[in-house]
């Protein structure tokens, strides 16, 4: 098939796009190469695929829109703001490049449609994940009120005040939108799902948990907390921990995220549903700080600031039960193995550390505890 990737020539869409070629597609990226993401007049990026076919354009011009759809087959729409912290005070930003850069490639496949479109959803549309009480019963997670969190009070409590267990999160876990980021995403979802039902376009939406691997950008302070761990300490610098760092998160390999991509393209039986792409597994934000600093062979010790900011959840972890029995969904790469290759992707590399800065901007706003 011939197929768009839209945002493709950033970190998980240019592994997409190798997946694909490597079973016999043609792949073509539509990117408007974001200097928070690629640097300062950013041109191809060399990790790129060179028979991936690259237009630079912005997916909220219809006419740049318009164009990367010639002959194309299926679509994958990446394209997006990321970054729970920064959506939270660039609200025009991030609704404009996620909500109606999203309605223009609809409104351009209700006119063109193509065979399967697969959008990319988040985690971050759960809020809180789902938990079990004292007495059994799996219950949605309660946002944290800010006065207990004022009290070092981190975890998540029901009504009684008692403490819950964090439990793996399925889709059909309500919505908690914590973020402008969450909001956006979840529309995005939501936006795909429906005109591709309405107009017949095969359409499915991966939940994409806290993704890692070789590509992030190590200088964009909201991506990845793997890569912004890395470029701290490529710089010498202490990872900077929210809260008491033992918050529990899915990190999922992006090699098992284009495998997930991939079979959303090819299984009939994906159209119209959502998926979580995870690992199925849980780890603490510490445990994270703590292998990438064993890898790196650094003594350097996370400052754990015990402070929450807005925006952020307790825990969430990924049950694929039903990317495992639809999709055929088979992470494998764990994290310590993926860990140990992004630090020889590492090596040479060079990160300006920006987390300082990101720091003080939210700080500034009030968007810290």
């Amino acid at each position: 098939m011939h197929i768009l990737i839209t945002g493709g020539a950033g970190f998980i869409g240019s592994h997409v796009a190798d997946e694909l070629l490597r079973h016999g597609h043609r792949v073509r990226a539509l990117d408007n190469l974001s200097e928070q993401v690629h640097g300062p007049g950013a041109d191809s990026p060399d990790y790129l695929h060179p028979d991936v076919e690259l237009i630079r354009g912005d997916v909220r011009n219809p006419t740049d829109v318009r164009r990367a759809l010639i002959g194309i087959e299926a679509v994958y729409h990446f394209a997006a703001a990321v970054g729970v912290g920064q959506s939270m005070y660039e609200v025009a930003e991030y609704t404009s490049t996620n909500n109606l850069g999203t309605a223009v490639l609809l409104e351009a496949l209700i006119a063109h449609p193509v065979q399967r479109l697969v959008v990319a959803s988040s985690m971050s549309i759960y809020g809180e994940g789902l938990y079990r009480t004292p007495d059994g019963a799996v219950v949605a997670g309660n946002e944290r009120p800010i006065d207990q969190l004022r009290h070092a009070d981190w975890e998540v409590r029901d009504d009684a005040g008692r403490g819950l267990r964090p439990e793996p999160t399925t889709e059909e876990k309500p919505p908690s939108l914590a973020s402008v980021y969450a909001l956006s995403k979840y529309d995005q979802e939501r936006l795909c799902l429906l005109v591709g039902r309405t107009y017949g376009i095969p359409t499915v939406a991966l939940r994409f948990f806290n993704v890692f691997g070789t590509r992030q950008a190590l200088s964009n302070p909201y991506t990845g907390v793997l890569a912004i761990f890395a470029s701290r300490l490529l710089n010498g610098n202490r990872p900077l921990i929210f809260e008491d760092g033992l918050q529990k998160r899915d990190f999922v390999s992006v090699y098992d995220v284009a495998q997930a991509c991939r079979l959303a393209l090819e299984n009939p039986a994906a159209a119209g549903q959502a998926f979580n792409v995870g690992s199925g597994r849980s780890y603490t934000v510490l445990d994270v700080a703590a292998l990438l600093g064993a890898v790196l062979g650094t003594d350097i010790e996370p400052d754990v600031s015990g402070k929450y900011r807005v925006g952020d959840i307790r825990h969430c972890f990924a049950d694929i039960s039903r990317a495992r029995g639809v999709l055929g969904y088979r992470p494998r790469i764990t994290l310590e193995d993926g860990i140990v290759e992004l630090a020889e992707w590492l090596e040479g590399r060079v990160a300006c550390d920006r987390v300082a800065e990101a720091s003080a901007e939210l700080a500034a706003r009030g968007l810290t505890v």
